[in-house]
């Protein structure tokens, strides 16, 4: 096999992972119509794994490539943005009409548009951050939202998606920072109160893990925008000076192109 052949083999697995992705997405979109929504929430889950592996593979394997990018970008549009959209909108949106499709529409648009601006400043992004909401973690929350009211028979759900929707939507295509956990370090000294907090958490998933994904989705949706709020009122000249500080991708070795969705 000459280094062609397997250079076009080595191709093709990172892309099987991808399609995997899509896949998932497009499974969640076919059982939502069907009116199996934990269905389809848990497939918009599983096109994450995917997702992550695509890019760690592509790594792992040196064969990144811009079809590679471009494609993870339509599996994620369908997986992240139409298929959350879908089951949003025949869950629990489909009884406020126009509105309803509205409200379902500008989230997989905003998606779209998300991915769309990550790929042109992706390399111009600090490491710690991600600028906007990223998609998956938004794809997350309807998939969450779902999973908890229907554990919690919690009759308010369409009005609750009525504005959660167009939120997430909105969160994806601003300009907060949410943090990318690529410069976590577990040597670092942290207060004491974290460890209660991991703690509670690992209790509240482990007895109610349907509400306990939904609350770690809530906490870091409403977190990041919370702490830009703050930091806002506290010092606006230094909210700049905090988004520059995260360490960037050197230029001292060639670039890859951006794979991923965020």
């Amino acid at each position: 096999m000459g280094p062609r052949d397997r250079r076009a083999y080595i191709l093709v697995i990172p892309s099987l992972f991808t399609t995997g992705n899509l896949f998932c997405g497009f499974y969640s979109i076919i059982h939502s119509f069907a009116g199996e929504f934990e269905n389809a929430a848990y497939a918009i889950f599983l096109a994450g794994i995917f997702d992550v592996l695509d890019g760690r593979v592509a790594r792992f394997t040196q064969s990144t490539s811009k079809f590679g990018v471009e494609y993870d970008s339509i599996a994620d549009v369908v997986s992240f943005g139409v298929a959350p959209a879908v089951l949003a909108y025949v869950w629990a949106l489909q009884p406020f009409g126009r509105l309803g499709w509205a409200s379902a529409f500008f989230f997989a648009a905003c998606g779209a548009l998300r991915l769309a601006r990550f790929n042109t400043i992706a390399n111009e992004l600090p490491k710690a951050y991600f600028l906007g909401l990223p998609i998956p973690a938004a794809a997350y929350s309807i998939g969450a939202a779902y999973i908890a009211f229907a554990q919690l028979n919690f009759e308010y759900a369409p009005h609750v998606l009525l504005i959660l929707s167009p939120l997430l939507g909105f969160l994806m295509v601003s300009s907060i920072r949410y943090r990318s956990f690529k410069d976590l370090d577990f040597k670092t000294k942290r207060s004491f109160i974290w460890l209660v907090l991991i703690v509670i958490g690992v209790a509240l998933i482990a007895t109610q893990p349907e509400v306990g994904i939904g609350l770690v989705f809530a906490y870091y949706v409403l977190g990041g925008a919370l702490r830009e709020i703050y930091l806002f009122i506290k010092n606006p000249s230094d909210r700049q000076k905090k988004y520059i500080a995260p360490q960037f991708v050197t230029t001292d070795s060639p670039q890859e192109p951006p794979r991923g969705h965020l």
